[in-house]
């Protein structure tokens, strides 16, 4: 009796990635709900709420202070190493290279580029808003405050919003926000805000940021993904555009006729190396000798083969002398007169 072994999830798993990749048939591209909308405009009144309160130094700044002077990582030194490493998922360069691979995968997939465009326009957002506010508002950290209890605003700072707590929710958000099925939206995007909150709070326990710096990061990174809906027809038009692109350029290396060699010019002097330059002149020296030989008929008239004393003599004129009656072929013995008769 033959038994079958049941394929794992591994030998599942692997059989998917051995399949040719196919574009999807229906690509789930979110749009600008009505419910969108309104998450979108509280987040925006959430993020004016938080810089004024900075601005007029409310009570929001002072439990800034109380937690700066709590100092975290003196209270709990034991995850301080932990905590060096995971801050790191908060850093743009690492994050964007992990989850623009991830994307690249999903692309060459789907026979779509609309993941990686969508993470081009979401860090391209990331770095206008969150830069200008940084240096919009220059507001200094925990480490270089100058007067207790001020909100250090407008000193050349460059810490409000976080940026580590923005980059965070925009880089892992984005994989929630591209994920194909509603189950995966849901596990992806619980994952992504507690990555983004613990990056947050890491800040905090570190004394890089204050409290209300990372709560403008949550803003700033949530307000980018609620407004990508918007951005979905330029990146669609920007997809064909580079389809197009490549479709004629293939076309162009295909259909490209070979160019004929061109004679060089009269007069212009090319170089060549010494065993050219040698065959040069041997071939022009036949050429010369054969343009002076005279010209000898291919087939010859069969003839018998004569002494060499009853030849006579051929010039291309014909014979060197007109024939003659009286005159006798060389050989021949005829009787000699006598002189003086």
């Amino acid at each position: 009796m033959r038994t079958e072994l049941k394929p794992t999830r591994l030998d599942r798993v692997f059989s998917r990635l051995d399949r040719e990749p196919e574009r999807p048939a229906h690509i789930d591209v979110p749009v600008m709900t009505r419910h969108r909308v309104v998450l979108f405009s509280s987040t925006l009144a959430f993020y004016v709420a938080i810089v004024w309160a900075v601005i007029i130094t409310s009570w929001l700044v002072r439990l800034d202070w109380q937690i700066m002077f709590f100092r975290p990582y003196q209270q709990w030194p034991e995850i301080h190493a932990f905590l060096d490493y995971y801050v790191v998922l908060g850093q743009r360069g690492p994050t964007a290279v992990m989850v623009a691979a991830w994307l690249g995968w999903r692309s060459w997939r789907q026979h779509t580029l609309r993941p990686l465009l969508a993470l081009g326009v979401s860090l391209l957002l990331l770095n206008i808003t969150v830069g200008a506010a940084k240096l919009g508002m220059g507001r200094l950290g925990p480490h270089y405050a100058t007067e207790i209890g001020s909100n250090e605003m407008w000193l050349g700072g460059d810490i409000f919003p976080s940026g580590h707590t923005a980059n965070a929710v925009v880089t892992w958000g984005i994989l929630a926000y591209l994920a194909s099925t509603p189950r995966a939206r849901r596990w992806l995007s619980a994952l992504s805000a507690v990555t983004s909150l613990g990056v947050g709070l890491t800040t905090v326990y570190l004394g890089t940021h204050w409290l209300s710096d990372v709560l403008l990061g949550w803003a700033a990174g949530l307000l980018i993904l609620l407004a990508l809906p918007w951005f979905e027809p330029l990146i669609s038009r920007a997809e064909a555009w580079i389809f197009s692109l490549r479709d004629t350029w293939r076309d162009r290396r295909t259909t490209a006729p070979t160019p004929a060699p061109t004679p060089a010019p009269v007069g212009t002097s090319t170089l060549r190396t010494p065993g050219e330059e040698a065959a040069s002149v041997r071939d022009t020296g036949i050429a010369a000798r054969a343009a002076h030989a005279p010209i000898v008929p291919l087939h010859l008239p069969s003839t018998p083969h004569l002494a060499r004393s009853e030849r006579t003599p051929i010039t291309p004129l014909g014979h060197r002398r007109p024939p003659h009656a009286d005159r006798m072929t060389r050989g021949t013995s005829t009787a000699r007169p006598v002189a003086g008769g």
